[in-house]
């Protein structure tokens, strides 16, 4: 947010002398976070005011024109300029040479120098509005028309942010650091903060009566929702430009100057931090009403957007419908025309969770809802129309209120709190003196009365609509305002007991090592939310998966219960770009609690840790791709030191292929699915070419080991000797029952065994598959010669003929 300090000056006289920096470090340390301060005469730097003595014709180009300019030097300067509107007399912005202007209004800002333009030496520049940044304060007829500053009366020379009363420090405040604060969403908030500070006065609004006895209907159907509505009836006014001061006072804090009604607006918004709006009274019928709107009551708002509306909106209607989205925007149809000659004034208060709702739903954030979100307290609309008619009184001098109702159906409790001094001393490390604990929370606008062992305090109507609720509250506003520089440095004295073993962590970054160092996969993060089309795909229905109530897409409404959908968009993203990728997850999903047994009738949804991971290569050979997630996975327990988990078919994955699928299972339970994704699921995904073996995995259900099982294994004193085999076996035997029979019989010789390689092909009689096993033999005793080791791999084959009817291959 930008504020002006000129602005906030009209509510509390802070020093001449004060030194700016010191101003932004005491409101960051007690207030807000500035961000940045920004002196806007520094903009215009060596830019002046001149006056055009002459127009003359350019000796070699039509359409430019050599002007006399005096720029308050003792010399004439000749200027070259193609602007249309150019006249002897006129005033205009001239950027001397060293200025720093935008050509045409674009690109980065450039140095003007002296230069000679088609032959003639030319002094600077004269400046568009567009050139110099002012295009929202001095709008263009055309693209060639040169900014008219004449009527400010400045003598040539005179530096332009004097003339135009630029010469200010605009402060850049942190969003982040005031959400909690809606009392600081405008120039008085922040005034009232300073004085504060300062010990300065602060000024106060005259309330504001009215002087018509005759009532404005207002009704309020939601008093929930609507704590309070000011609507006033004013007449004799027209639409017309707001004066310079106004309209640049609103231009220095980012917003754009619109016409007098609009300005009013906009101007008690960003001097109080209560949003107001005016509608043409013409259009308004019988009367104004604040109620839920009808399901699917149509509304075309002020920026053309038509809506469709749900029953959770707030509206203001009358006699015929919607006229505006309640603390959101007005309607397009019924707020200032350019007939507009009297208004329908509205100074109100919303509730703020109901206004939030509204603007996500409608992606339709504006200035007034995000304060009304922050919870203004209604009690702040007495500031706002007492400045609003201040406002149209000066600007409108003929204007007449001649109907006004205040209807504020629930009034605001402020904040009642006890704080014992013992206990205030002891969060505090120090005991701060009654008289300035008193003085100090007096000037923020609390009530203080004390007793023997405490103070009773009541929190001003600007701090108790959430802000200030606790006395936690209390002991931050003495400590800010008491200065956090001013508390002494103590040492803390504390012991460890003993180191603490967050199995579950540690695991968790073992695995995630594991996968990306040893198996050089690629880790990614993804939203916390689901696209339709990959849960339609991956997905038999929707039952038990949270939907949000604002989704960042119309098709992007589901909260994540599996990694898989955003794994295979993934997928997707990055088939276009590799032929082969590995990459993996871990993330929490979300899961409807009625919709799980472990978490029936609790509140909040249930968050589980889970592992998702793709392994994606060529169609042409998926046997291999799913040994290599499977060989992956299964090697999970022995280098990340958890119990073993086992590979069982027992329930087939909805988005699996019929035939190449695992479920992963612990203690009997399924924990995880490892499985080829199905042609029809990476059609539905958009997944083409390549084929994916997916993995997703309880990581809750994964137990980790309390201490390491490493063992000690002696490097072996004799040679080790690989020694390949080649059998034939039935198509359908498992890699397990091969292992088995192999190592069925105890032969201290033989050390291991590992799978090489799977062929079938022609020379492979049909169902059958021909298998390459690697044997490790050799001895502790001696270094083997080749009959022993042709006679321990004799004994393997023969045991593989017995347990899986293996056959040697001849060819």
């Amino acid at each position: 947010m930008k504020l002006s300090l000129n602005w906030i000056k009209d509510y509390v006289k802070l020093p001449e002398d004060m030194d700016l920096s010191r101003l932004a470090y005491d409101l960051t340390m007690s207030t807000v976070e500035v961000e940045g301060a920004e002196s806007l005469a520094e903009r215009f730097d060596k830019i002046v005011v001149g006056e055009i003595l002459e127009v003359l014709p350019h000796p070699n180009a039509d359409k430019l024109r050599v002007c006399r300019v005096n720029v308050g030097t003792e010399d004439i300067k000749d200027i070259v300029c193609g602007g249309s509107n150019l006249e002897a007399g006129m005033k205009v912005v001239v950027a001397c040479p060293g200025a720093m202007v935008r050509w045409h209004g674009e690109g980065e800002p450039v140095e003007i120098k002296n230069a000679k333009l088609r032959g003639v030496a030319s002094f600077g520049m004269i400046c568009a509005a567009v050139e110099v940044g002012l295009a929202d304060l001095f709008p263009a007829g055309d693209d060639h028309e040169i900014m008219d500053v004449t009527a400010f009366g400045a003598a040539a020379g005179t530096p332009l942010a004097e003339a135009l009363g630029l010469d200010d420090i605009i402060l850049e405040i942190d969003n982040k650091s005031m959400t909690n604060r809606p009392d600081l969403w405008g120039h008085y908030g922040i005034a009232r903060e300073l004085a504060a500070l300062y010990d300065l006065p602060l000024v106060e609004f005259e309330k504001y009566e009215p002087t018509t006895d005759k009532e404005y209907d207002v009704r309020i159907a939601d008093a929930d929702r609507c704590p309070r509505f000011i609507g006033a009836k004013v007449e004799g006014l027209a639409v017309k430009p707001s004066p310079f001061e106004m309209q640049s006072r609103i231009w220095r804090v980012g917003m754009r100057p619109i016409n007098a009604l609009v300005d009013i607006t906009n101007y008690v918004m960003l001097a109080t931090g209560q949003p107001t709006h005016v509608y043409d009274s013409n259009h308004i019928i019988d009367h104004i009403e604040v109620r839920r709107a009808n399901e699917g009551e149509r509304l075309q708002l002020l920026n053309d957007k038509e809506l469709a509306l749900s029953t959770d909106d707030l509206v203001i209607a009358d006699a015929e419908g919607a006229v505006g989205l309640a603390g959101v925007m007005g309607g397009g149809k019924d707020s200032v025309l350019p007939e507009t000659e009297s208004v329908i004034f509205e100074c109100a208060n919303f509730e703020s969770r109901g206004i939030r709702r509204t603007a996500l739903r409608y992606d339709n954030r504006t200035e007034a809802s995000s304060r009304y979100e922050k919870a203004v307290d209604p009690e702040r609309c007495d500031q706002a129309l007492s400045l609003a008619m201040a406002l149209f009184a000066k600007l409108y001098p003929e204007m007449k209120v001649t109907a006004f109702k205040d209807l504020y159906v629930k009034k605001l409790e402020r904040k009642e709190i006890d704080v014992e001094f013992e206990w205030l001393d002891r969060r505090l490390g120090k005991r701060i003196p009654q008289e300035i604990v008193a003085k100090k929370l007096g000037t923020m606008g609390y009530d203080v009365t004390f007793s023997e062992t405490g103070m009773h305090i009541v929190v001003p109507t600007w701090r108790s609509t959430g802000d200030v609720s606790i006395k936690a509250d209390i002991m931050e506003e003495v400590a800010r305002m008491y200065g956090y520089e001013n508390f002494e440095a103590t040492t803390i004295t504390t012991s460890f007991d003993g180191a603490i073993n967050q199995l579950d962590v540690d695991l968790v970054r073992r695995i995630k090592e594991y996968l990306a160092f040893r198996c050089n996969m690629q880790e990614i993060f993804t939203y916390p939310w689901m696209t339709d089309e990959f849960v339609t795909a991956l997905m038999p229905n929707t039952d038990g998966i949270l939907a949000l109530a604002t989704p960042p897409a119309p098709n992007e409404r589901y909260i994540r219960s599996s990694l898989l959908p955003n794994i295979c968009k993934a997928i997707v993203k990055n088939e276009r770009n590799f032929d082969e990728f590995d990459i993996f997850e871990e993330a929490q999903v979300f899961l409807d609690r009625d919709y799980t047994s472990n978490y029936a009738g609790e509140q909040l949804p249930a968050q589980k840790k889970h592992l998702g991971c793709a392994f994606v290569g060529a169609s042409d050979n998926i046997s291999a791709l799913f040994r290599r997630a499977k060989g992956v996975i299964g090697s999970m327990p022995r280098y990340t030191h958890m119990e073993a988990f086992t590979f069982e078919k027992n329930e087939k994955p909805y988005w699996a292929d019929e035939t190449v699928w695992l479920n992963i299972m612990y203690n009997g339970k399924k924990i995880g699915d490892l499985a080829l994704l199905s042609k029809r699921a990476a059609l539905s995904c958009g997944i083409k070419v390549l084929s994916a073996v997916l993995v997703e995995l309880d990581m809750d259900a994964l137990v980790p080991f309390k201490s390491r099982t490493n063992r000690f294994v002696r490097s072996p004193e004799f040679p080790m000797n690989d020694y390949d085999i080649s059998f034939l076996v039935d198509s359908m035997v498992k890699w397990d029952e091969i292992y088995a029979g192999i190592m069925a019989k105890k032969n201290e010789c033989l050390y291991g065994a590992s799978f090489v390689d799977e062929y079938k092909g022609k020379q492979i009689p049909a169902g059958k598959k021909s298998v390459t096993v690697r044997l490790v033999i050799g001895s502790n005793e001696k270094t083997l010669t080749g009959a022993e080791i042709e006679q321990i791999a004799n004994g393997v084959i023969k045991r593989l003929t017995k347990t899986v009817g293996a056959e040697v291959r001849t060819v």
